[in-house]
């Protein structure tokens, strides 16, 4: 891949024979079109292109909460780019029937904010969720207005539920409300906390796995 600023084309986008152009990060690039090959992929590259997908499948819902709190951007990689990084090397893992995720190395957040300490998941009625924690307020760049976030992923029927404004450190429990279809479904839950209106967050906590009533 080649950038380019001015030259005797000045800036394309499409196909001209055998080179492609386009815009990206704001620079003009062109590329090569890919060579045809007629070999079969080796048995680690199905393995790894079957990851990709799987990750790519599971993330792709919450991207909008990826790219505002994990971790921080490095050069050319955004904070989604990171959190599919993170999740190809650590969570994604192989079984008879094929890639699946590992929920309890699902990161929805990645940061240096104190974290939830104490966490407790329970169901309640009317497809509520009731989360409990220890205010940790004054712990490292921990604050009692730091704000819960809470992702839900429900496997039966993919499906994701997220809410980043739950409410308050200082406030030590709150309840979640999931849609009525939810009821009766196995769901897997995360939870972290971030700083008001910035993208400094938390490493968020894996808590479990519960039926929503």
């Amino acid at each position: 891949m080649a950038t380019f600023e001015k030259g005797i084309l000045g800036g394309f986008s499409g196909k001209v024979g055998n080179v492609v152009g386009t815009r990206w990060r704001g620079k003009n690039v062109m590329r090569s079109l890919p060579q045809r090959t007629s070999r079969m992929p080796t048995a680690k590259q199905e393995e790894q292109r079957e990851k990709f997908k799987t990750v790519i499948e599971f993330l792709s819902p919450i991207v909008d909460v990826l790219t505002l709190y994990f971790g921080s951007p490095q050069g050319d990689k955004s904070r989604s780019n990171l959190a599919t990084s993170y999740h190809l090397k650590n969570a994604v893992v192989p079984t008879p029937t094929g890639m699946v995720m590992d929920y309890a190395k699902v990161l929805i957040s990645k940061g240096d904010l104190r974290g939830i300490d104490a966490g407790t998941l329970t169901a309640s009625a009317t497809q509520t969720l009731v989360f409990g924690w220890q205010d940790n307020s004054g712990q490292g760049k921990a604050t009692a207005t730091d704000e819960l976030m809470v992702v839900v992923y429900a496997p039966d029927l993919n499906l994701f539920y997220s809410n980043v404004l739950v409410a308050t450190r200082d406030a030590t429990t709150a309840t979640v409300t999931l849609p009525n279809f939810m009821a009766g479904f196995e769901v897997q839950v995360w939870a972290s906390f971030s700083k008001p209106n910035t993208n400094y967050a938390a490493t968020s906590t894996y808590m479990g796995a519960i039926t929503v009533l």
